[in-house]
Formats: structure tokens, C-alpha cells, sequence
């Protein structure tokens, strides 16, 4: 057998060399505009579309978000296996008490013990804070930092008010 010789072609083209590569381009033309001052940098951008939110008052605001941490501290509880399920089930849609209890099912299995029996853990997830944005005076969304041991996860919740009660419509674990 004889070896066949093959020519070599390279994959990369040429790309041309910028006068300017290696340095930072940099606008050197005069400033039209006295700096900012310190106050200035700290005022907030103008409010962008879609980002407004409906003003709420700051009692109602309160008492959501301290509302929120304590059904989002029973909710990971539940994930965990601390709780059974059934103790949200008036506070959340079908949808969302059939995710928890999914999820629920799957860490037990995960971790070969039965859900909702408050087993001991060394560890356990912690609400560290909660942010809520209005979308009307019946609909808030809350972002809640849960935080596990040295590990951190983002919840995401919807409640919406019916009949003078909030209901979780939706829940997410990032």
C-alpha cells in the first residue's frame, strides 16, 4: 500500500490588523458637558416602559412581603421534606400544591425518606429577603433569596387576591 500525499488547507482566513488593536478606543474629542456630580450619579434613570409599577401603600407593601417570606419558608420547608404539603393547600392553586408535592416526592426519594415528616436536617433553607412588585392592586409578583447552608437560590411567586385571600398562582425555584 502507498501513502497518498493530501495538501493541508487551513480552516482560519486572514483577518486584517486594526491600526488600533491592543489599545483602548477611546473618544478624544472635547466634552460638551460640565462631569456629574455626585448627587446626580445617585438619582434613578428615568422609569423605562414596562417597568413601572402600580404605587402602593407602604403597610400593604409590608405586610406581602412579610406574608410572602413565611409562605415561601413553608414552601422550601415542604421541598425539604420539614413539612407535609397539605399546609399550604388553602393558599396556593392545584397547579402549584401539585408542583410542591412532586418536587416534595422527588427530594424524598433523592434522599430515601419519607415527605412532610420533619426529619432532622443539618441544614436547613432560610428566607433572606423579599422584594415585591405590584402589578395591580390585586396582583403581586415577589422575588425571594433563599439561602441553604453556604448555597443560594432564587424564588420566584405570583399571588393573586381572591376573595379577600391570596393565592399562589405560581411558584418557580431557580
Amino acid at each position: 500500500m502507498s501513502a497518498v500525499q493530501h495538501e493541508l488547507v487551513g480552516l482560519r482566513v486572514p483577518v486584517p490588523v486594526s491600526p488600533t488593536q491592543g489599545t483602548l478606543a477611546l473618544a478624544l474629542l472635547p466634552r460638551q458637558a460640565p462631569p456629574r456630580s455626585a448627587a446626580q450619579s445617585r438619582r434613578r434613570p428615568p422609569a423605562r416602559p414596562g417597568a413601572v409599577v402600580v404605587p402602593i401603600d407602604q403597610r400593604l407593601r409590608h405586610a406581602i412581603e412579610e406574608w410572602t417570606h413565611r409562605f415561601v419558608q413553608a414552601a422550601v420547608e415542604i421541598v425539604g421534606g420539614d413539612r407535609p404539603v397539605s399546609q399550604l393547600v388553602r393558599w396556593t392553586t392545584r397547579e402549584v400544591y401539585a408542583d410542591l408535592h412532586r418536587r416534595a416526592l422527588l427530594v424524598a426519594r433523592a434522599g430515601g425518606h419519607q415527605p412532610g415528616l420533619a426529619r432532622v436536617q443539618p441544614v436547613r433553607p432560610r428566607v433572606q429577603s423579599v422584594h415585591a412588585c405590584f402589578l395591580s392592586d390585586d396582583v403581586v409578583e415577589c422575588g425571594v433569596h433563599v439561602r441553604h447552608g453556604e448555597r443560594s437560590r432564587a424564588v420566584a411567586a405570583r399571588f393573586e387576591r381572591t376573595d379577600q385571600r391570596w393565592i399562589c398562582t405560581a411558584l418557580d425555584f431557580s
